[in-house]
């Protein structure tokens, strides 16, 4: 089971989105699909969702290894490139891999914004960073056979360049809060870490200072979704975790780094499906499990 899922704040297009994906990514190996949808209920929505009653509220998709979420809301938060996706094509395990980049970011692109030329680099034979047309931020790297392994895509973090420092204390951080993790490959430059590879769950994550004249703001526009289990580790991580208060509803919380968590019990799904299941989740800041009663 994936421990962290990325979620991603959609303006209403989370359908739309998910088709655009499916297929985009439909000559890799694995492919993508949807896994389920949910719709919002008819009655007991805040008044800013009213308009989405009985639309999709999520759209559960598995691109390659991974799980996302689409979460089908309003023009409250976008994504950005703080925190996207970093695909890694791997030639030791895909004949086709680089026809297979160069495939994926022809679909991805148009329309969207390249922030990094899809191009040769000491690092890697080809790389490239695209925003897509739906403001979601995706890394492609072919990578050297030599390398360590790393799985088909990876969250990946990007800290402002003032908050230098902030990524070695935050992989400090979660990897001490979330079972089955480890700090793995670092680079550093004068004294501070620049960019990490670390676990979570089990999970492969990267992360760097951002080196660019423009910072991105972590926002909930991408949060991170936590799948607990029990209340015990829901409590224990929710304290770890959350600094300020005022971010804190229906099981979302922000980080003192500013990232967005969603901390949820892995059998959430059943919880929205009992009766009234929905309204009582809007009613609450940390998920209590026993107020679905």
């Amino acid at each position: 089971m994936q421990t962290i899922i990325p979620a991603i704040w959609c303006q209403g297009t989370a359908d739309e989105m998910a088709q655009f994906y499916l297929d985009a990514f439909s000559t890799v190996p694995g492919g993508a699909e949807v896994l389920a949808r949910r719709t919002y209920p008819e009655t007991g929505l805040l008044d800013f969702q009213r308009p989405l009653a009985g639309k999709t509220l999520t759209v559960q998709l598995r691109i390659g290894n991974m799980e996302m979420t689409l979460i089908n809301a309003g023009g409250e938060f976008t994504p950005n490139p703080s925190i996207g996706i970093m695909l890694n094509f791997d030639p030791s395990v895909d004949k086709r891999a680089a026809r297979n980049l160069d495939a994926v970011w022809d679909s991805l692109a148009p329309g969207g914004r390249i922030l990094i030329e899809r191009a040769e680099y000491p690092f890697s034979p080809r790389y490239g960073w695209v925003e897509d047309r739906f403001g979601v931020s995706w890394q492609f790297i072919l990578t050297r056979p030599e390398g360590d392994p790393r799985p088909f895509a990876m969250i990946s973090l990007l800290f402002p360049s003032g908050a230098r420092g902030d990524l070695a204390r935050a992989e400090r951080l979660w990897t001490s809060v979330i079972p089955a993790s480890e700090i793995g490959r670092s680079v550093e430059e004068q004294g501070a870490v620049v960019f990490s590879e670390f676990r979570l769950g089990g999970q492969w994550l990267t992360a760097m200072d951002s080196t660019a004249g423009e910072n991105y703001p972590f926002t909930p526009g991408v949060s991170m979704m936590y799948t607990a289990h029990g209340q015990a580790e829901i409590d224990r991580v929710w304290e770890a975790l959350s600094a300020v208060p005022d971010a804190e509803q229906c099981g979302w919380l922000c980080d003192e780094f500013g990232v967005s968590w969603q901390i949820v019990p892995d059998n959430m799904e059943q919880l929205l499906d009992r009766p009234g299941g929905f309204t009582r989740m809007l009613e609450m800041k940390k998920i209590e499990i026993d107020g679905f009663r």
